[in-house]
């Protein structure tokens, strides 16, 4: 279907200065998209940040994704595919974090790739299909 930007490409797009349209530009043929997980986790980053400037530049990096991009929500078919997976993956010994297998599981539901930098976790999920960036 399209990619979902995973929290660390976000961060990474806005500690580097780009602004949301610039980070989006460097993929104009792709439909981008972010899993609902993506925006708790980087509004989770926004209310920890210190209050001032770094605050404010985050709040706008954040706003901006959001006007620009749809959110997949977290829903009963995304709940189905994640409880599949923790339970797969636990029974090979496999523990990765609860938001990791939100996103994959929203990813695999809707037919996303996943565009991340986490090169650790994502690539032990099965089915998850990860975006060249």
């Amino acid at each position: 279907m399209g990619t979902l930007i995973d929290a660390s490409v976000a961060i990474a797009g806005e500690r580097g200065g780009l602004d949301p349209e610039q980070l989006l530009a460097r993929h104009p043929d792709q439909q981008l998209a972010l899993a609902a997980i993506t925006v708790a986790e980087l509004l989770h980053g926004l209310h920890r940040a210190s209050l001032g400037i770094q605050r404010t530049q985050r709040e706008a990096f954040i706003e901006g994704l959001l006007s620009i991009l749809p959110v997949i929500p977290f829903d009963l078919t995304e709940a189905r595919v994640h409880a599949r997976l923790c339970a797969d993956l636990a029974a090979k010994g496999i523990v990765l974090g609860a938001h990791d297998l939100i996103l994959a599981a929203t990813a695999i539901a809707g037919d996303w790739e996943v565009a991340t930098l986490d090169t650790r976790s994502f690539p032990r999920i099965p089915g998850v299909r990860l975006a060249d960036w």
